[in-house]
């Protein structure tokens, strides 16, 4: 299968699993709210998110895994191969007991925060129950998930994915639908999820022929440790928010925050998956040391990237209050139309999707060590702008020290990437980020006369379709203006792909 095909697939299998999370991550918490409450929504909320604090027992080792397998996979030396998964998988051996240990002190210590909510028993066993997937997914063939990611075979892993979200939303929209418990609903997801990680780790064991009896003379795995920065400061920007509303909020704003980080998150997460492939494709290249090819694949990922990042969260920003209205309609328990904080969050995972071709670009390049400072303080400001924000201004504040946090590393890493890998100016950086608020303004201008909130979904479509199309042509007249050549160059691209296929 040649490079462009692997890519194609990956990005095929990641937008499809993305569009199928994002349906599922529609239809799972509005029955929870529903049938079960805000509070409730919020609880299991708060526990996935104090659950996520379990990735930084993988202390950033996978990501560094992979960028050691890049090079000899690119070569096909199945020795080293073999020394590089031995490796792993020692290490992730002893990480389980850091899980089973981070879980047993979970299951004692976060009941006595909701004490006043709901029983211990209830929250105990909640918790033993949503760790069952947690478990799976960061214990259970790590390794080989790793190794097929890296060999541009990850699209095997997503397909399966889409498969078990699919199995998962129909059995539990049903499960809630005869009023089951909430924890015969969570145990059932748990259950569906521990196949995917057995299964994939079979197939992948007939791909590659590992080599058990390799000795390992010294560390094959080089930065192992020096991925621990860039994974903490990861675990810390996807967790902080929702462990700070915890412990200085209310579950209910836990539960406002779900709600609309469902929809700024999914989004994320698509223009993510955009990006998976990208990231072994690059550490291929680098790998074989063809800069110049590099540099032109990289400018116009980059483009790419900005252009469709702006336009995603631009729509999503004029209508995720709209979509909200719509979709608590009948949940009284918590006001839920919260339009700065909207705003807010929805810059935040847009920003971090505008980072994305840089810390692609590090991660291929396995430049751990030389950016690990950059991680460190971005944590720090998460955290201490956070805390020191969500007294006063609630979700607004923890909104604020994410968008702090992510500016800061955006930066570092674009301004990092341009000196120390590509060894281009910055002033394309800096032009970019013109041209998105350029962009940015112009949606919201552009969109001004919205004033009624849709009363039902037929109405929120339509009301998408019209906005989409007004920032779709905005985005095209100004993307012409400033980047003409690349659109044009694209364009052509695009036209003679359609040629070649008739």
């Amino acid at each position: 299968m040649t490079r462009k095909n692997k890519v194609l697939l990956t990005s095929l299998a990641s937008v499809s699993n993305q569009i199928v999370t994002i349906i599922s991550g529609f239809i799972i918490p509005r029955l929870f709210l529903t049938h079960y409450g805000s509070e409730v929504n919020g609880l299991v909320s708060s526990i996935v998110q104090f659950l996520g604090f379990i990735t930084l027992a993988e202390c950033g080792v996978g990501t560094v895994v992979g960028s050691s397998l890049y090079k000899p996979l690119a070569e096909k030396n199945n020795v080293e191969i073999s020394k590089i998964v031995i490796s792993s998988e020692r290490f992730f051996r002893k990480l389980s007991v850091l899980l089973f240990t981070y879980t047993a002190a979970l299951f004692f210590l976060y009941p006595t925060f909701t004490k006043g909510s709901f029983d211990f028993f209830f929250t105990a066993s909640l918790i033993l129950v949503i760790s069952i997937s947690s478990f799976a997914q960061y214990f259970i063939g790590m390794t080989y998930r790793i190794l097929l990611n890296s060999d541009q075979l990850g699209f095997i892993s997503l397909f399966m994915q889409v498969a078990a979200i699919i199995l998962n939303t129909g059995i539990c929209a049903v499960l809630i639908h005869f009023d089951f418990p909430v924890h015969a609903v969570k145990l059932t997801s748990s259950v569906i999820f521990l196949f995917h990680p057995i299964i994939l780790t079979r197939i992948a064991k007939k791909l590659y022929p590992i080599d058990r009896t390799v000795v390992l003379t010294e560390e094959p795995i080089k930065q192992k440790w020096n991925g621990v920065a860039q994974h903490v400061a990861s675990v810390i920007l996807n967790n902080t928010d929702v462990v700070v509303l915890t412990l200085f909020s209310t579950l209910k704003n836990v539960s406002i925050y779900a709600v609309y980080n469902l929809v700024a998150n999914g989004m994320k997460n698509l223009i993510y998956s955009l990006t998976l492939g990208t990231q072994a494709l690059f550490g291929n290249l680098l790998a074989k040391e063809t800069h110049e090819r590099v540099y032109r694949v990289f400018c116009t990922f980059e483009w790419i990237m900005h252009t469709i990042t702006v336009l995603a969260f631009g729509v999503t920003a004029i209508l995720i209050v709209p979509f909200v209205s719509v979709y608590t309609r009948g949940v009284t328990d918590v006001q839920y139309i919260q339009p700065v904080f909207a705003l807010l969050i929805t810059a935040a995972q847009g920003l971090f999707c505008i980072r994305l071709p840089y810390s692609v670009m590090v991660v291929a390049a396995g430049h751990y060590k030389q950016t690990q400072l950059g991680a460190f303080i971005e944590s720090v400001i998460n955290i201490a702008v956070s805390v020191a924000l969500v007294i006063n201004f609630g979700l607004v504040g923890v909104a604020i020290g994410t968008i702090a946090a992510i500016t800061f590393r955006t930066f570092h890493f674009a301004l990092y990437i341009n000196k120390h890998i590509l060894n281009k100016s910055s002033f394309g950086f800096f032009k970019h980020l013109f041209v998105d608020a350029l962009t940015t303004a112009c949606f919201f201008l552009s969109t001004a006369w919205i004033t009624k909130a849709p009363s039902n979904y037929a109405e929120l479509f339509v009301l998408a379709l019209e906005v989409g199309v007004i920032c779709l042509g905005s985005c095209a007249v100004i993307n012409l203006v400033f980047y003409r050549k690349t659109v044009l160059d694209a364009l052509s691209f695009l036209k003679s792909r359609k040629k070649a296929a008739v």
